[in-house]
């Protein structure tokens, strides 16, 4: 009877070594990593998948709400950055109801752009809306062209604030509106909101904002030329 209570015993010590092991812990660090990663920069992966879904349930609120603040006019010339699978896109592309009025987007993951021109294809062949894939520090667009910008979520993981924000400064139009929305809980403002007004960026500021039980927080900046 005692040999069996020690061999069980040493049995249970076995297998809480094997749960708290170095290779599981290291194991587990690489899924936050990857995680982590595909968060900011979906890719055509079971892990990117699973993001994509996500980002349509999480931000799909935070999206339609942020094309609201904007105040969008049917002619106006709007872009959102980072758009991820294009709920924002679709959301804006509605109320450009203008012949002159048009929509860009633009985010740096090539999943995330094919997946958002699928769902916008119709838009696209009509030339109502462009899409491009790449960084926010260098879009190929002209210099004060844009009347309202919008992003979700996204500025935490722009390599470098400071040339993120001067580049969206340069493609806005003097008095041009940019609305950002993110959930304060998760994310430090401060340093988003220091880098726009270095960078020509005024009144700029953070309000709370409610929608149904969500709450969250919407920043306006203005582009002063």
């Amino acid at each position: 009877m005692g040999v069996w209570i020690k061999e069980r015993q040493t049995t249970g010590q076995s297998r809480a070594c094997a749960r708290n092991s170095p290779e599981k812990e290291l194991k587990d660090m690489k899924w936050t990593e990857i995680i982590v990663k595909e968060f900011g920069h979906p890719t055509r992966s079971v892990a990117g998948w699973l993001i994509s879904k996500l980002l349509t349930v999480c931000n799909r609120v935070l999206e339609e709400n942020t094309v609201q603040l904007c105040g969008i006019r049917p002619e106006d010339t709007v872009l959102e950055l980072g758009h991820g699978p294009g709920h924002g896109l679709q959301s804006a592309a509605k109320l450009l109801t203008e012949p002159t009025g048009r929509l860009i987007g633009v985010d740096y993951s090539a999943y995330m752009h094919q997946m958002a021109s699928d769902r916008m294809k119709d838009f696209v062949a009509s030339g109502k809306v462009t899409l491009y894939h790449c960084d926010v520090e260098a879009m190929p667009l002209a210099d004060s062209v844009v009347d309202k910008v919008f992003h979700c979520n996204c500025y935490y993981f722009w390599s470098d604030l400071e040339k993120g924000a001067t580049e969206i400064h340069r493609v806005m139009k003097p008095g041009g509106l940019m609305v950002t929305t993110l959930r304060l809980s998760n994310w430090p403002q401060e340093p988003y909101m220091t880098a726009l007004r270095d960078s020509g960026f005024t009144d700029v500021r953070m309000e709370d904002k409610q929608h149904k039980n969500i709450t969250f927080q919407a920043i306006y900046a203005t582009a002063s030329k």
